[in-house]
């Protein structure tokens, strides 16, 4: 009998199988480690945001809270005024200064359009105020002047007109004003006027046309009317095409025209 030496490979013309090993799976061992750092490390920061949320809850409402309340914007409203209406006293815990609520009483001062509260951490409450701003005078009956903003609201009372403000000739009295449409209309024309024609007016009024014939012709709009220091009468209308009325104007009061009528421009009448 023939047998293959010991230890001899494979002979020619034999074909051999080769078998690649998989990797070494990890012990058991080394994935217990793992997950037991995982969750060391879990539990460590858990307890600090546990630690955190009792330092705050024992010390926040002692440390974090109101030392000074800072009012930008005001002109016409003391700062203190406005702090007495936003009721937020030193410390008071930063986390219960409720903005909206500050906000809401703040503007409830009539000389304030808006205000912005915010809340400056550490210790610090800002209260940034807009203040209303006059654009005409309305004479009351018993004297004096109320000073109207673009809303109608009373900005102030002043003995005498101030020279920078028309006067707005109505038959309402000032408290009777806020929210009227004649006032919007007319302030918006005011915001509209060039300037050499704006120093010029001395006195407004307003008087509601009907926009046209047909099924609208119960709609209102406002047609103004400004008088100037020079004695001159002009009809603007109601609030829009402001750039061609003041074209016009620009060219027909300086002919001399001392009554123009641009309620429609393009077909001016002037006398």
């Amino acid at each position: 009998m023939t047998g293959a030496a010991p230890g001899s490979g494979p002979g020619p013309g034999t074909t051999g199988t080769t078998t690649d090993a998989a990797p070494p799976a990890a012990p058991p061992a080394g994935r217990a480690r793992r997950r037991i750092r995982w969750r060391t490390r879990f539990f460590a920061l858990a307890a600090v945001a546990v630690i955190a949320g009792v330092a705050w809850l024992l010390l926040g409402d002692r440390v974090l809270v109101v030392r000074s309340v800072t009012v930008t914007g005001t002109h016409l409203v003391p700062a203190s005024a406005v702090i007495g209406a936003a009721d937020v006293p030193l410390g008071t815990p930063l986390s219960q200064v409720n903005a909206g609520a500050v906000t809401r009483r703040v503007e409830s001062i009539r000389q304030v359009a808006s205000a912005t509260v915010s809340v400056d951490w550490p210790d610090h409450v800002t209260i940034a105020v807009t203040e209303r701003a006059p654009v005409m005078a309305v004479r009351m009956s018993g004297g004096g002047y109320d000073l109207i903003d673009p809303s109608g609201v009373i900005v102030l009372f002043a003995n005498a007109k101030p020279a920078r403000l028309p006067l707005f000739t109505t038959l309402l009295s000032g408290g009777a004003l806020r929210g009227d449409p004649g006032v919007s209309a007319v302030s918006a024309v005011l915001a509209e006027l060039a300037p050499s024609l704006s120093r010029s007016v001395r006195s407004v009024s307003v008087t509601p046309a009907p926009t046209g014939p047909g099924p609208g012709a119960s709609a209102q709009s406002q047609q103004v009317t400004l008088s100037t220091t020079g004695g001159k009468t002009i009809v603007w209308g109601d609030p829009g095409n402001a750039a061609a009325k003041n074209r016009e104007l620009e060219i027909l009061l300086r002919n001399g025209a001392r009554y123009v009528n641009v309620s429609a421009p393009g077909t001016a009448v002037t006398r």
